[in-house]
């Protein structure tokens, strides 16, 4: 089973692709009716309740319910849902999420004449290289991309010069900075962090953290997949750095604050770095307008350790939409043929959602180099990884979660929380 898709492969930006012109003419069909399940995004659900409006429109026998459920919680409502054979005709996960759902034959490939390719290649060809390659197996794709996200910090660059920092010299580039600048900035009332320097993205794992490990020279799995957790002490130190870092330490940061992410514009002064995606503008621009157009905030390249053995920024992930195998034959078309409409729109999700679909003729567009910062993302995405999917994923982020926040929040020493995680992960690789 495939493990892990190495790197980015930017050559093909310069190519030229075509978005897929999808029809939305009438199919002599009898009545349709389509679920989506999806995650909130007040932005996103506008847009695609749009489209969804005008496929109706173009498709009377085909009706739509679209549901939304919070980003937190959706992961275990569908996997409820398919668990009782009550899932929705469409859905979307992280792909470390969703993969298991692949692997286990409960989603349908995808119908490339109903979502408007001329055949299969023609649908790889329109996406950048290799971003197909986590939903295809045997040769059949069995996704369509919504977004493809990394993350880089965003820097508050107001609260770098009220504690005396230069947001243009003092900028973070390696976790040692982060810990440093962090420490100048942070104010308590008691134990109680008020403001918080930096805070990491919690408990998005093997998303976030693992890269820290990698820099290190760790890693998750053995290239041969057999052998859980290589390069002990590079695991320690990053362990080590979550405690130093967490309440048992300088109390910089915790699980058990409001995300960074959530705060990081809303004019409090409450956080000067948060990790985010491309996305964060579209809500930044959206709940603090003069914010979003001052000079107060910048974007910055996800942090390295100061003697780094690999270069390795945050992950990448993607929200794949699939397809209920369950289903029947007619609905699935229904569906693809709904998912390519929609996702053909691929500028209109980055100007107003600031998603981004990982098509060729998207990098390659006025839209997307118009964003501000937007070349940070691209950068650090040429040079990412995706993130760890398989059908165990699920559970090694858990287990991820359960070693790191023991480190930061229960007092466990590095070694042990280790020694745990590498019999634990160890387990559900003998597991396959």
């Amino acid at each position: 089973m495939k493990k892990m898709l190495k790197g980015l492969l930017c050559a093909g930006l310069a190519l030229a692709a075509v978005v897929p012109f999808v029809s939305c003419k009438k199919e002599a069909t009898g009545p349709i009716e389509l679920t989506i399940w999806t995650h909130e995004d007040q932005n996103r659900t506008a847009l695609e309740k749009r489209f969804i409006e005008e496929f109706q429109k173009a498709n009377p026998n085909i009706t739509v319910n679209y549901v939304t459920y919070p980003s937190g919680k959706i992961k275990d409502i569908i996997v409820a849902g398919f668990a009782a054979n009550q899932g929705p005709d469409i859905f979307n996960l992280e792909i470390n999420d969703s993969y298991p759902f692949v692997a286990n034959g409960r989603v349908a490939p995808v119908d490339t004449a109903a979502a408007g390719y001329k055949n299969q290649k023609a649908l790889i060809d329109a996406y950048m290289d290799k971003m197909l390659d986590p939903v295809t197996v045997d040769g059949k794709v069995y996704g369509l991309p919504l977004e493809l996200t990394n993350w880089c910090i965003y820097l508050n660059k107001k609260m770098m010069r009220d504690a005396g920092l230069d947001p243009e010299r003092n900028a973070p580039k390696s976790w040692e900075d982060i810990m440093q600048i962090s420490k100048q900035i942070a104010v308590h009332n008691g134990e109680i962090i008020t403001r918080r320097g930096f805070d990491f993205r919690y408990p998005y794992y093997l998303i976030s953290w693992m890269p820290m490990v990698e820099q290190l020279g760790g890693q998750l799995i053995s290239d041969d997949g057999k052998t859980a957790i290589v390069n002990d002490a590079a695991w320690i130190r990053a362990l080590d750095y979550m405690r130093d870092f967490g309440p048992r330490g300088a109390n910089l940061g915790s699980p058990t604050y409001t995300a960074a992410r959530k705060i990081f514009d809303n004019n409090n002064n409450e956080i000067a770095m948060s990790l985010s995606g491309l996305y964060q503008e579209q809500r930044m621009a959206s709940t603090n307008p003069d914010f979003f157009k001052s000079d107060d905030w910048a974007v910055i390249p996800y942090p390295q350790w100061v003697d780094k053995k690999n270069v390795v920024p945050c992950h990448y992930y993607g929200h794949y939409y699939m397809v209920n195998a369950q289903k029947s034959k007619e609905q699935q078309s229904a569906a693809w043929k709904l998912l390519g409409y929609m996702l053909s729109h691929a500028e209109d999700y980055l100007k107003e959602v600031a998603i981004v679909q990982p098509m060729k003729s998207l990098f390659e567009s006025e839209t997307f180099k118009n964003m501000p910062y937007s070349n940070v993302f691209a950068e650090d995405l040429q040079k990412g990884t995706i993130v760890y999917y398989a059908e165990n994923s699920p559970k090694i982020d858990a287990l991820l979660k359960t070693a790191v926040e023991s480190v930061m929040l229960s007092g466990v020493p590095s070694e042990s929380a280790l020694a745990t995680l590498k019999k634990s992960v160890q387990e559900v690789l003998d597991e396959q």
